[in-house]
C-alpha cells in the first residue's frame, strides 16, 4: 500500500525532532567538555525547554512545538534549537505571498501544514562563529516542498573555518545532485544579503526553498542529509575557537556584527515574517535574535 501524505508528514516531523535531540545532546556535551579557556569558570550550560502553541483565529488547535534555549554557558552565550509542527488556514497576506511564489490553489483552499527545525547559536567567544540552520517541510492540498539550509556568521573570519563548513555542506549536496551545492550556495549568498548595508550577514552556506523534484523520498533524504551534516560542519569550529584568548576590542566587533544579524532577521527573513504573520509563539519565532548587540 502506498504511503499517505499524513504518514509522510509524520515521518518528517519525527526526523526534525530526532535531529533536535541529537544537536541538543552534542551542544550540552561540548559545554561539559570545556574545562579551560576564558569561560571555564562558568557552569556548563543546559537547555531550558518550553512547549509552544500556535494561536488560531477561531480558537481551534493549530499545532505548536518545543522551544529549547541555552543561555550563559561556557561556549554558548545563547543558542536556540526549536522544532514545530503547525497547521490551519493561511491568512490573506500569507496566501498572497504563497501565490506569488507559484503555490497553486491558494485562492480556493488555503489549508496548510508545516514542520521543521530552526537553530541559531550566538557564541561567548568572539573568535567562535555564530551559526544558523533550518530545514522544513511545507504542505498544502495541492502542493508540497522542502526548504532550509545553513550559514556561518563569524564576526572574526577564519578562512579555514569557512572552507570546512562549506566542504561539509558541499558533500551533503553532492550525494544527491552534483549541481545542488553551487545552486544553493549562490542562493544563500543572495538570500542572506543585507541590501541597506550592501553586504552579506556572514560567509554563506546553502539555502534552498520550494524543493519538489517530484520524488518525495529523494527530497526528504536530501533534507535529512543537510540536517545530519550540520554537527560535523559546525562543532569542530566551536571546539577550535571557544578557548581562544580575546580582547574587549574583539567583543566590540562581535556585538556590532550581531547588530547586522538582528537587522536581517527583523527586516528580511522569510521565516520570521511567516511565523509572526501566522500566529506562532512570538518568543519562539524571535529566538534567533542575539542576547546582546550594539550599533555604531
Amino acid at each position: 500500500m502506498a504511503e499517505t501524505f499524513d504518514e509522510r508528514k509524520a515521518r518528517a516531523a519525527a526526523w526534525f525532532r530526532e535531529l533536535r535531540d541529537r544537536i541538543v545532546a552534542a551542544f550540552e556535551a561540548l559545554e561539559d567538555s570545556r574545562q579551560s579557556g576564558p569561560f571555564a569558570d562558568r557552569a556548563a550550560g543546559r537547555f531550558e525547554l518550553r512547549e509552544t502553541r500556535r494561536a488560531a483565529g477561531d480558537g481551534t488547535d493549530a499545532g505548536g512545538g518545543l522551544m529549547s534555549v541555552m543561555r550563559g554557558g561556557r561556549v554558548f552565550e545563547k543558542v536556540g534549537v526549536n522544532v514545530s509542527t503547525v497547521y490551519g488556514r493561511l491568512g490573506e497576506r500569507a496566501q498572497a505571498a504563497m501565490a506569488a511564489r507559484g503555490v497553486p490553489g491558494m485562492e480556493d483552499d488555503p489549508r496548510f501544514w508545516a514542520s521543521g527545525i530552526s537553530l541559531v547559536a550566538h557564541m561567548q567567544n568572539p573568535h567562535a562563529p555564530a551559526v544558523h540552520m533550518n530545514t522544513r517541510m511545507f504542505w498544502t492540498p495541492r502542493a508540497w516542498w522542502f526548504g532550509g539550509g545553513a550559514d556561518l556568521n563569524p564576526c572574526i573570519e577564519y578562512g579555514e573555518d569557512t572552507a570546512h563548513f562549506h566542504a561539509r555542506l558541499k558533500a551533503a549536496c553532492a550525494a544527491h545532485d552534483p549541481g545542488y551545492y553551487e545552486r544553493f550556495r549562490a542562493w544563500a549568498d543572495e538570500y542572506f544579503f543585507i541590501p541597506h548595508r550592501g553586504r552579506a550577514r556572514g560567509v554563506g552556506g546553502i539555502f534552498f526553498d520550494d524543493l519538489n523534484s517530484g520524488d518525495w523520498e529523494a527530497d526528504f533524504a536530501f533534507v535529512r542529509d543537510v540536517g545530519a551534516a550540520f554537527l560535523p560542519a559546525f562543532l569542530p569550529l566551536a571546539e577550535r575557537r571557544c578557548a581562544s584568548p580575546w580582547s574587549e576590542a574583539d567583543r566590540d566587533v562581535q556585538l556590532i556584527h550581531r547588530g547586522l544579524y538582528a537587522e536581517y532577521n527583523l527586516v528580511y527573513d522569510r521565516g520570521t515574517k511567516f511565523g509572526l504573520e501566522t500566529g506562532h509563539d512570538a518568543d519562539a519565532v524571535l529566538m534567533s535574535l542575539p542576547p546582546l548587540a550594539k550599533w555604531v
